[in-house]
Order: C-alpha cells, then sequence, then structure tokens
C-alpha cells in the first residue's frame, strides 16, 4: 500500500485536481493509507485498464525501444552486446524488484527517509489488496500489484540507460553484476526518497520541509518530480557519466570515427521511445483523467520542440540537420519533460523542450574537450536535460513557478533536490564500479575490443558477413583479403596490442 506522503506527493507533482470533488479516506498522516473496506469491491477499472496498459508502454521502451536505439548508434562488432545489456538489465532487474525492490521503495516502513524496510514487502507479500492513489472514496482504486508492476517498468530502463555510457568495452558479466547492485544501493533509496514519502519528497521530515517549514505534516513547497526527472534521469545520469570515468575510454577514441552503424535502427528506437514514453509520463498519474490528457499533450510539445531545438543548433554549427541529431532531440525533450508534465500549460511545454533539445545538442561536445568516453551521449542527454527539466519545473509551473509569479522558493527546492540525486547517485556508483573494477574487472582484452565483443561476449553476430562470392570486408564490401587488411588497420589505429 501507498503511504499517506506518497500520496500526497502524487497529488503535489500535479495543478489539475480541481476538477474532482475530494473525499479524503485517510486523515491522520502517520498511519498507513489502508483501503476502506468497501473499497477492494470497487476496483476502477478504467484507470487499472489504463495503468496496465501504461506498464506495458514502458516496458515496450526498453526491450525493443532502448535496445534498438543504442544498438543502432554502435558499431556493427558491438550492436548485440548492446542490445544484450538492456535486456540483461531487464532480467536481474525484473527479478530484485519482486523479491524486496518494490518494498524498499515503496514500503510503509521508513527508515530514516532513505529507504523503506526491504522484508516487509519481500516477494511482494500483502500487495494483493487495492489502493488509492488520490484519496478520492470510489474513484482511482486500483490492484496495488498494478502499480507494483508499472514502477518495476521504471527500474528496469533507468538501469538499461546507463549501459550506453559504457558501449563497445565491458564485460557483460560485470555489467550483469553492477545492475543488480546499482538498482539497489542506487535507484531504490533514491525512488524511495522522492516518491515514497522519504527525505527529498515533501514529507515533513525532508529537505524541503527543512528549508519552507511545514503545514499539516506536508512540507509548504514540495518538490515536483512527476515521471522521473530525478529519479531515473539523474540518477542515471550522474551514474553513467561516473561510468565512463571509471571504466576509462575505447581504444581509439578521438583518433578512429566511431559512427552509428545503422542509423535507422536509432530512428525506429527512438520513435517507439516516444510512443512509449507516453505510458512513463501519462501513465504516471495513474488514472485515465484530464490530468492524464495534459500530461500526453505537455509531452507531446516538449519532444516535437526539443528535436527542432537540436537541429537549429545542428545547422547553425555543423551545416546539416541530421537524422541521429533528430533522434537525440527527441530522446532530450521526452526526458526533460518527465519531471514537469504534470505541472506546465501547454506552452511551458515547449518553451522547456527547446532550450532541452539545444542544451543537449551543445553538450554531447564536451565529452572530446574533457576525454570522458560517453560512448552514446547519456551524459549529454538524460543528465543534462534531466537536469534542466527539474529546474525548469520551477521556472515553469503554473501554480507555483517563478515565471507565474510564484516566486523562486519552488526552484530552489527543484535545486535542491537535483543536487542531492546528484550527490547521491555519483558516491555510490562510484563505489560501486570501483568495487568491480578492482575485483572482477570491467574491460575485455584489448584485442577482443578490436575485433568485436559480439563474438566473444556472446559467441554471435549481428549480420551474416558471408555470401555467395566470398566473405565481405568489415565494411560490407570486398572479399577476405579486404577484411584482413581492415581490421589489421582498424587495430593498429585503435593502438591494441599485436
Amino acid at each position: 500500500m501507498l503511504t499517506p506522503v506518497a500520496t500526497m506527493q502524487h497529488a503535489g507533482n500535479t495543478t489539475a485536481r480541481a476538477t474532482k470533488r475530494r473525499r479524503v479516506t485517510v486523515v491522520v498522516m502517520s498511519t498507513p493509507l489502508m483501503p476502506l473496506a468497501e473499497a477492494a469491491e470497487q476496483v476502477d477499472y478504467a484507470a487499472t485498464a489504463f495503468l496496465i496498459l501504461c506498464a506495458s508502454l514502458v516496458l515496450l521502451m526498453t526491450t525493443p525501444g532502448l535496445a534498438l536505439f543504442y544498438g543502432g548508434m554502435t558499431r556493427t562488432k558491438s550492436v548485440l552486446n548492446m542490445m544484450m545489456m538492456s535486456f540483461g538489465a531487464m532480467g536481474v532487474v525484473g527479478i530484485i524488484y519482486v523479491l524486496y525492490g518494490y518494498s524498499m521503495s515503496f514500503g510503509t516502513e521508513n527508515l530514516a527517509g532513505v529507504i523503506a524496510n526491504p522484508f516487509e514487502k519481500f516477494g511482494l507479500a500483502g500487495t494483493d489488496a487495492v489502493i488509492n492513489p488520490f484519496g478520492y472514496e470510489g474513484y482511482g482504486n486500483i490492484p496495488e500489484l498494478a502499480f507494483v508492476g508499472f514502477q518495476l517498468t521504471f527500474a528496469v530502463i533507468t538501469v538499461a540507460l546507463i549501459s550506453g555510457a559504457v558501449a563497445d568495452r565491458v564485460k557483460f558479466s560485470t555489467w550483469l553484476v553492477f545492475a543488480g547492485l546499482w538498482v539497489t544501493f542506487a535507484y531504490f533509496p533514491i525512488a524511495h526518497m522522492v516518491w515514497g514519502g522519504g527525505l527529498l519528497s515533501g514529507a515533513e521530515d525532508g529537505l524541503a520541509a527543512a528549508v519552507y517549514g511545514v503545514t499539516d505534516g506536508v512540507a509548504n513547497v514540495a518538490p515536483i518530480d512527476f515521471a522521473g526527472g530525478t529519479v531515473v534521469h539523474i540518477n542515471a545520469g550522474m551514474a553513467a557519466l561516473v561510468l565512463a570515468l571509471v571504466v576509462g575510454q575505447r581504444l581509439g577514441f578521438g583518433k578512429v570515427s566511431m559512427r552509428p552503424h545503422n542509423v535507422p535502427l536509432t530512428m525506429i528506437g527512438a520513435g517507439l521511445l516516444w510512443v512509449g514514453w507516453f505510458g512513463f509520463n501519462a501513465g504516471s498519474e495513474l488514472a485515465a483523467d484530464g490530468t492524464a490528457a495534459l500530461v500526453w499533450v505537455n509531452t507531446t510539445a516538449a519532444t516535437c520542440a526539443a528535436m527542432m531545438g537540436w537541429l537549429v543548433v545542428e545547422k547553425v554549427r555543423d551545416g546539416h540537420a541530421t537524422s541521429v541529431g533528430a533522434a537525440s532531440g527527441v530522446v532530450a525533450g521526452l526526458v526533460a519533460i518527465t519531471p514537469a508534465c504534470g505541472a506546465l500549460s501547454p506552452l511551458g511545454s515547449i518553451a522547456l523542450g527547446v532550450v532541452a533539445g539545444g542544451l543537449s545538442a551543445l553538450a554531447v561536445g564536451l565529452k572530446f574537450r574533457l576525454g570522458y568516453d560517453d560512448s552514446l551521449d547519456v551524459v549529454g542527454v538524460h543528465l543534462v536535460a534531466g537536469l534542466w527539466g527539474t529546474i525548469g519545473a520551477g521556472l515553469l509551473a503554473t501554480s507555483t513557478g517563478l515565471f507565474y509569479g510564484g516566486g523562486i522558493d519552488q526552484t530552489v527546492v527543484q535545486v535542491l533536490v537535483a543536487l542531492s540525486t546528484l550527490v547521491i547517485s555519483g558516491v555510490v556508483t562510484l563505489v560501486i564500479a570501483l568495487a568491480l573494477k578492482a575485483t572482477i574487472g570491467w574491460r575485455v582484452a584489448e584485442d577482443v575490443e578490436v575485433a568485436g565483443i559480439d563474438q566473444t561476449e556472446h559467441a554471435e553476430s549481428a549480420y551474416d558477413m558471408n555470401s555467395r562470392g566470398g566473405r565481405m570486408g568489415v565494411s560490407g564490401f570486398g572479399g577476405h583479403d579486404d577484411t584482413v587488411a581492415e581490421s589489421t588497420s582498424t587495430k593498429n589505429l585503435e593502438g591494441a596490442s599485436s
């Protein structure tokens, strides 16, 4: 069941509550949100069906959406490994979430505002009841298991996002171990702190309450994170930056062209991510209502604006508007609107999106200047756009935003929550990454990286390079001699030992 603070946090993420007649089912904020006896027989089937559909859409975002998006951007010799990192994240995180992840994130036994008791609902014990995230009798009653499934997909894709920062060069086994450790010590605690009534929520003992005070057990200025700007994108983006630094650069980084091998795959993946994101954002309302409709429109408006913002920067800077840029701009817009989608107007969403697209288009080039190899621009897109979207909510929220006359308080809270997430995620990721580096190791051998990680890690190749006319070259043309020459040339350029 959801705690009262979690229910309050859900309500506080949006300003479109006035259309419902409020009848509070729980008055005492210090007790768990227990379902009414009669509520167990009054499931809101529309809300339940909506949430199950949205959970399925979020699942689509990881496999195949993210797998195709990332897979197309890698080189031919590592595309399968890249896609397997998304599938592997799903396998590991899906099991852990059922065992103790949901309990750690949304259990009712709060432990110092950092996590909930992982054993309270271990194996999803006691989740067969009906919950109500709104506090209205007869409206929005959903099975708790529907909420479990929805949140499980968020945990999966957050871990999978990180994989883009270390493409081409890490052991698959180490990645799987990292996925289990990181989701346990970084994702679940931050999910609880933001959404489960912890330190980064609007709870009376949270950070926002400490800064601006409390009224009736709720922070006077509650953080806004409708669907995961902090929990998902800042969290994953910061982890990606730390992991890229610990693992190190790919062989030949900055010397060898590492262009996407299949741009159509990336475009298809971006399209699937966009479709799935409606489940991500609108589904976070947990009901098919007016707020969900607003979120859908805001998500679309911001994403369109971000794509155009990215393309304008490309055109001015490089002279060309690229398809990879369009796909990346789409993702930047989706990331930015995620925390703010329930609190902005459509016009505010356009403003948020166009800035997100431009900022991310500029940020992806920082890795070459600063020397960190964020292979598929997780930092440039998810961290940068996630930070902007979270802080931008404090500027553009129609009820409390600075640009709407709400003063600076909301913006200050948003900055504090974003910075707290950065620190927590960065420190936890650094400890895990260094521990794995010192024990089982991150990198594959140099000759494996040069030849292609797919063959060694998975004993497969994405494309059949054999034809009746002889073995095709690395570029897809020529015979066996061309392949050998290309491989040797690339090997020398990438600096691997002979």
